[in-house]
């Protein structure tokens, strides 16, 4: 028996044909992930709120004058609590479940940017070519 095959039993990893399949299909259990433990719930727990209290209290105490900014920056701190929820509650990484949930994410993302940009380019055009203009409301004698 070879040294692979006996660390291969060892960590309960049999990939024989006539032996049992139990096999780890792609499941890092090796630290891959946000520990599911107590602390990495808590970790993850503790940055939400800090991640919602932050643009709470930007909108609270006005601090930037241009509401644009103010909406710019929640929105990147309402990206990374995405991250911060995805990692430490969903326990999403680029290796688990063999990469597919990762292409999963991405997949699911790139059509919701293509229907939010697509929808928000429909209505702009619209609102620009269906409604009327005080120009074209003046009455002609």
């Amino acid at each position: 028996m070879s040294a692979q095959e006996i660390d291969s039993l060892a960590h309960g990893r049999d990939h024989g044909h006539a032996h049992g399949h139990h096999d780890d299909h792609g499941h890092d259990h090796d630290g891959g992930h946000a520990p599911s433990t107590l602390q990495g719930y808590a970790t993850g727990f503790i940055l939400s709120v800090i991640l919602t209290a932050i643009p709470f209290w930007l909108v609270m105490g006005k601090a930037f004058n241009n509401s644009s900014t103010t909406a710019l920056v929640i929105l990147g701190f309402a990206a990374v609590q995405i991250v911060v929820h995805m990692v430490y509650f969903l326990h999403m990484n680029a290796r688990s479940e063999g990469g597919w949930t990762m292409l999963a994410l991405i997949f699911t993302l790139v059509l919701v940017v293509i229907t939010l940009s697509g929808s928000l380019w429909v209505m702009f055009h619209m609102n620009s070519n269906m409604m009327p203009t005080v120009h074209d409301m003046r009455v002609r004698p």
